[in-house]
């Protein structure tokens, strides 16, 4: 069986690291998409249009499949509720305009949706939290979240689909974008090698799970190839899964890993915000569902916290616009 893949959100974090990953992984395809254009509506539906033809044309065989994983998103904690409404909007949009070019005799695939894991059990009771929690989102952020998943899901089961919603931990490596004002890891990282400090608004015990983007872009794939597996003819299977490294570290233990590797002290600076208030104290996390799938030798926190400097290092010697 080969499973031809298209990532919508290449160009982000985890859309990045998704796309290499299929590259090599046995039994994958990735689709050769351009980037959305996610500022032009009409030439966005346009190219979903032609992108959703190209992915059905490049699975048609008996033994293929074919799968769309969601990774895009601006979205974050402190986005407002503008911004969050459109987002939604376009994604419900872009749903649509799939659906029309779906004929019957080619819905054979399953669809995956980045959720957030800290957006929607951000007011959830007695950590760590696993699928079994009652999601409790204390921000607007975490509602977006709740209201994208259940669009995809009832997608999903109206054009007999399987569907995968991933609820991620915080997602740290190579690739963050520095512009957003979320990756406590990247921004202190950032940090090190600038004369401006990064802020932190949080207590220093608060506790965060935090995923490795490599890992979480593996876990993906193997979490696809599970769901195809379980997936009988005509009976499409939608799954909820936390995608977590399963460990929960606080902010003074992180900074103790950049004093270790920077061998010098965190560049941080103390801070208030009125965003900390929809930033949970404890984000445990422990997956319930299909453990075993959980059961791999991760990045350890420190190692990926140096592959994270070495990239930003390697961003600025090269210089703006570079990448």
């Amino acid at each position: 069986m080969t499973t031809t893949a298209w990532v919508i959100g290449g160009r982000g974090l985890l859309g990045r690291a998704t796309s290499a990953h299929i590259v090599h992984r046995l039994g994958w395809k990735l689709l050769a998409a351009s980037p959305m254009p996610w500022s032009d509506s009409e030439a966005l539906l346009g190219a979903v249009r032609s992108t959703t033809r190209d992915l059905l044309a490049g699975s048609s065989g008996n033994n293929s499949t074919w799968a769309i994983i969601w990774a895009a998103g601006a979205a974050i904690t402190s986005s407002s509720q503008k911004q969050l409404d459109s987002e939604l909007a376009q994604l419900e949009l872009i749903l649509a305009t799939i659906r029309s070019e779906l004929p019957l005799s080619a819905r054979r695939g399953s669809i995956f949706y980045a959720s957030s894991a800290g957006g929607v059990y951000g007011g959830s009771a007695n950590p760590p939290f696993s699928e079994l929690t009652a999601p409790v989102p204390i921000s607007p952020y975490g509602e977006f979240k709740l209201r994208a998943e259940t669009l995809v899901q009832s997608f999903a089961a109206r054009e007999s689909l399987s569907c995968l919603v991933g609820r991620i931990a915080n997602l740290y490596g190579p690739g963050q974008k520095l512009e957003k004002v979320q990756g406590i890891i990247s921004h202190v990282a950032k940090a090190q090698m600038s004369p401006t400090p990064a802020s932190i608004y949080v207590s220093l015990d608060t506790i965060r799970d935090y995923i490795f983007v490599k890992d979480c872009a593996e876990l993906i794939c193997d979490a696809l190839d599970r769901l195809d597996s379980v997936t009988e003819k005509d009976s499409p299977v939608g799954v909820t899964k936390i995608l977590a490294s399963g460990e929960g570290t606080t902010i003074a233990t992180l900074l103790g890993y950049f004093r270790t590797l920077s061998k010098g002290h965190p560049h941080v600076m103390l801070g208030s915000s009125a965003s900390a208030n929809l930033q949970a104290h404890d984000l445990r996390l422990r997956s319930v569902v299909w453990p075993e799938l959980d059961y791999r030798d991760l990045t350890p926190l420190p190692a990926g916290i140096y592959a994270t400097i070495l990239d930003i290092l390697s961003g600025i010697q090269a210089g703006p616009g570079a990448r």
